[in-house]
């Protein structure tokens, strides 16, 4: 992926002298975790955030610094085309009678995302999720579904076939692979679910070979992961598709930088799934990114100075994702080969 030439970047010394470790805890167990650690960056533009997940290797992560730099020391932002931004709610894998309570906290939210085919999770279980989540909800509510390419072709296309009942908006990242994702379109073509692809495009060497192969309907697309709003923006327009902008578990700074992206998209033709700071139960700005009425504003976070002394990661791992950027730093630094 295109990263930021070595004479754009700030000096490294900058980078960590306006840095902040947080851990910062989950309402819910999301992805194994009850806790979410980020490093939170002063840049001239304002504060950005470097948050990939723990086992993602270098080389990936290196292109999240990448985006935080970009978005703490460039104003990608600026040209802001809304202002407000509709999203969906996040279900993850909780117990049917549990639902009501997640839902509770997303004030307004019309369109919901359920995570399925979760490790311990048996389709039987999803059915029941999605079942309860549309008698909540009602026949004027939105379903997605995302899978996160768990599924093999065989056992995504008999999962879309029972779920389909419930009035499915679309799949997302029902199989692993763009072939698999291909097939499976041919296999559903009769049936009114959309596909999206999601690690097809944020963790693909070319995230536009998905809509060259015809296996998407939707791209989901998330900053960070891309190297920032601009390069996310141009592999929407290269791609020619419709977009959902979402998150990845951030705090409010990575969630405004969502928001950035997705108030300069041409066309919002689906709530973003830029809600999930409803799933955080603390947060690092003075006034938290979180849904009202169904929709976030655009616009930076202002960091709490009481929240970063409040969420505080431990010693050991503030020095872990020290260590962490500056080897993504390296990265990005190094000259081509």
């Amino acid at each position: 992926m295109t990263t930021p030439a070595t004479d754009a970047l700030p000096e490294l010394d900058e980078v960590l002298s306006g840095s902040a470790v947080v851990s910062v805890p989950l309402t819910t167990r999301f992805r194994g975790v009850e806790h979410r650690e980020a490093v939170l960056l002063r840049g001239p533009a304002g504060w950005s955030e470097f948050s990939p997940f723990a086992e993602y290797g270098d080389a990936e992560a290196a292109t999240w610094l990448a985006a935080a730099l970009d978005f703490g020391w460039r104003d990608s932002g600026a040209a802001v085309l809304r202002r407000s931004i509709p999203v969906n709610a996040t279900l993850p894998a909780v117990a049917p009678d549990r639902i009501e309570a997640v839902l509770a906290r997303y004030d307004g939210c019309r369109t919901v995302k359920i995570k399925v085919a979760e490790r311990g999770q048996t389709l039987a279980d999803d059915v029941e999720r999605v079942r309860e989540t549309r008698r909540l909800i009602g026949a004027e509510g939105r379903i997605r579904l995302d899978a996160n390419g768990a599924w093999n072709l065989d056992e995504a296309e008999h999962a879309v076939r029972e779920l389909e009942q419930f009035d499915l908006e679309y799949v997302e990242q029902p199989c692993a692979s763009v072939e698999e994702l291909a097939e499976l379109r041919r296999r559903i073509h009769r049936i009114d679910v959309l596909v999206a692809a999601d690690e097809s495009v944020r963790k693909a060497a070319d995230p536009l070979a998905v809509a060259r192969a015809g296996a998407a309907d939707v791209l989901v697309i998330k900053a960070a992961p891309l190297g920032g709003v601009d390069r996310a923006l141009a592999i929407v327009e290269a791609a020619g598709l419709p977009a959902v902008v979402s998150s990845a578990l951030d705090t409010s700074v990575g969630l405004a930088m969502g928001a950035a992206l997705a108030a300069r998209l041409p066309a919002l033709e689906f709530d973003c799934g830029l809600g999930t700071g409803a799933l955080l139960a603390d947060d690092v700005a003075v006034a938290p990114v979180v849904p009202v009425t169904g929709a976030i504003g655009t616009g930076r976070a202002t960091v709490d100075e009481d929240a970063l002394r409040r969420l505080a990661a431990p010693d050991e791992r503030a020095q872990w994702w020290r260590a962490r950027l500056e080897r993504c730093y390296a990265l990005l630094a190094a000259p081509p080969a």
